[in-house]
């Protein structure tokens, strides 16, 4: 049953089967020490759900969600007033947002463009010409 196991994760690529084909094969390790059926099977359940968390744990580390890039993002902002920390005030969907500057040396415009995003907070830079 181990060897099928493993031959469909092959197939597969998930590591879940290959988890549980290696307790598979620790229970039957257990079995031909000459353990009871109730070790061997308490033994192979145990090898089983440590494998499968492993497995799991390890593909969620290894997952990599894609970013995509605001749709905010190259956007031109009125800015409605300038602050001497270099914040900004601006008017943008039809609502007002904070905004800094991308750099302390950026210019300040009254129309900016959208760099990036930091939380709720618009990061500014010149518009391209």
């Amino acid at each position: 049953m181990a060897a099928v196991l493993v031959g469909v994760e092959l197939a597969t690529g998930t590591f879940y089967l290959l988890a549980v084909g290696a307790a598979f094969v620790i229970g039957g390790l257990v079995a031909w020490l000459g353990f009871e059926g109730w070790v061997q099977f308490a033994i192979a359940s145990a090898a089983s759900v440590a494998g499968v968390a492993a497995a799991h744990r390890w593909r969620k580390s290894r997952a990599q969600t894609p970013q995509m890039p605001g749709l905010d993002i190259g956007q031109t902002v009125k800015v409605i007033e300038w602050r001497e920390n270099g914040a900004a005030r601006v008017q943008y969907r039809g609502s007002y947002w904070d905004a800094e500057l991308a750099t302390p040396q950026t210019p300040r415009h009254e129309a900016m463009v959208i760099k990036e995003m930091r939380g709720s907070v618009l990061v500014l830079t010149v518009p391209h010409k």
